[in-house]
């Protein structure tokens, strides 16, 4: 689940932050203008990578001026000012020494935060970092204006289609869930009149100088068929930082997120931590239940502030109340929904479902809930992995007071004496393949 999205404040600009994790050291992730920090965490791939980065640190999001949920301001922003910004989030989150992720075009501003703020940049990681965005005499492997300016024409004309798939994630080009996020994401972080501005103005971009001003310990990440980003970007940035390590992995995916991120993620702990992570996370069997109230901001704003929270209180009584009677455990509570878990016999948790619907409605609020069963990771007192997020999807299907359930929590109570009606067979956003639902009955 995404993280609480609050403003800094550079001069007249606010710039969306967002804090993760507890870990002893600070991770300030640096990307490109391709950025909305709600929207990145629908994707369950890059939930599973932000968690696995603040699992050993305090990871800061941020999303740039210009884009995203942060002011839509002029384009033509500096670097200089860019750097104000970061500075402005690390002061509101309480950051004093901070590690530096830089990605993709995020790359010259990761590079002069390094440079220029030795005192609160205690490492920096760059990964397929672009470090010049015009070509040169001794840079030839950039984009010239001419090729820079074709591009964009053809990306401009598809824009929010995520029509560049092929080029950022060929591994995902033919899942049709996660297109549909990219193109959204393509979306919520620019018009296509902003991205063309934001491209054009930072084609000056330029900080090769800067490279062999950093002193501080930097890692260089490249995958050597990169599909977007021509790998000599970061072959000649290790060369030109001063005791710079570069690690060269192999794929052609260029998203962080896609291809086999535990291969970046393994080096970025290990050059942040000293060490890295043997055994696999700790995964258990469970079936995974979501309840969420219908209409509850229409009811909150009938009720009142007073007589809703009244209600609230014994919706939550409840649930906790049946959770307790058929064994379920309460991971947490998000706004007026619940996340728990049962182990054993999923037709616990079903008929839990069934009398969590019923208390509820007694106490005057119609109840949505989904549930899925399968392998979860175990993140200290919190659950993760995909079976979570089909528990979700599933859920979010569900009509005022049904209970809706993935096949395999259907065939997994067959003899059990529940009844189901079939639902289809379902595309779930973000999940591999095709689902099938049943509605419980009774």
């Amino acid at each position: 689940m995404a993280p609480r999205t609050q403003y800094a404040h550079s001069g007249d600009v606010s710039i969306a932050y967002q804090v993760v994790g507890d870990g002893a050291v600070d991770v300030l992730l640096v990307s490109g203008w391709l950025s909305q920090i709600e929207h990145l965490w629908e994707e369950p791939t890059v939930e599973r990578f932000f968690n696995r980065i603040a699992s050993f640190s305090r990871l800061i999001l941020f999303d740039r001026r210009g884009c995203g949920l942060s002011d839509r301001v002029a384009p033509a922003s500096t670097l200089e000012a860019e750097v104000e910004d970061v500075l402005a989030v690390l002061d509101a989150v309480g950051s004093e020494r901070v590690a530096v992720l830089g990605y993709a075009a995020g790359g010259p501003l990761a590079v002069s935060l390094a440079a220029s703020l030795p005192e609160r940049v205690v490492a920096l990681v760059l990964y397929a970092a672009m470090i010049r965005n015009t070509a040169a005499p001794d840079y030839e492997w950039a984009f010239t204006n001419e090729q820079r300016e074709q591009r964009l024409v053809e990306t401009a004309a598809h824009w929010g289609e995520a029509a560049n798939i092929a080029q950022v994630a060929p591994s995902r080009a033919q899942d049709a869930g996660f297109r549909e996020w990219l193109a959204r994401l393509e979306r919520l972080a620019v018009s296509p009149g902003t991205m063309l501005a934001m491209v054009r103005a930072t084609a000056r971009n330029d900080v090769r100088e800067l490279l062999s001003a950093i002193r501080v310990p930097t890692l260089v990440i490249h995958r050597t068929d990169d599909a977007l980003i021509d790998v000599r970007h970061s072959r000649f940035a290790a060369r030109q930082i001063p005791g710079a390590r570069y690690v060269e992995l192999e794929g052609g995916d260029h998203l962080l997120t896609v291809g086999d991120s535990d291969a970046i993620l393994d080096q970025i702990e290990e050059f942040l931590t000293g060490g890295r992570r043997v055994a696999a996370p700790h995964r258990a069997l469970l079936t995974v239940l979501f309840s969420d109230i219908v209409d509850a901001t229409r009811r909150a704003a009938a009720l009142g502030d007073r007589d809703w929270r009244d209600q609230l209180a014994q919706h939550d009584a409840a649930v906790r109340r049946e959770l307790r009677r058929f064994g379920g455990r309460e991971v947490k509570t998000i706004g007026d929904s619940f996340l728990a878990t049962f182990e054993g016999a999923p037709s616990h948790a079903v008929r839990c479902a069934q009398a969590i619907v019923e208390a509820v409605h007694e106490v005057g609020l119609e109840l949505r809930v989904g549930m899925h069963t399968g392998e979860c990771e175990i993140i200290g007192d919190d659950v993760g992995g995909m079976a979570v997020h089909i528990a979700a999807r599933v859920t979010a299907m569900a009509q005022a007071g049904e209970i809706l359930v993935s096949g395999t929590t259907c065939g997994s109570v067959t003899g059990a004496g529940i009844g189901f009606d079939p639902r289809g067979v379902h595309s779930l956003k973000g999940v591999p393949g095709d689902w099938p639902v049943f509605r419980v009955l009774g």
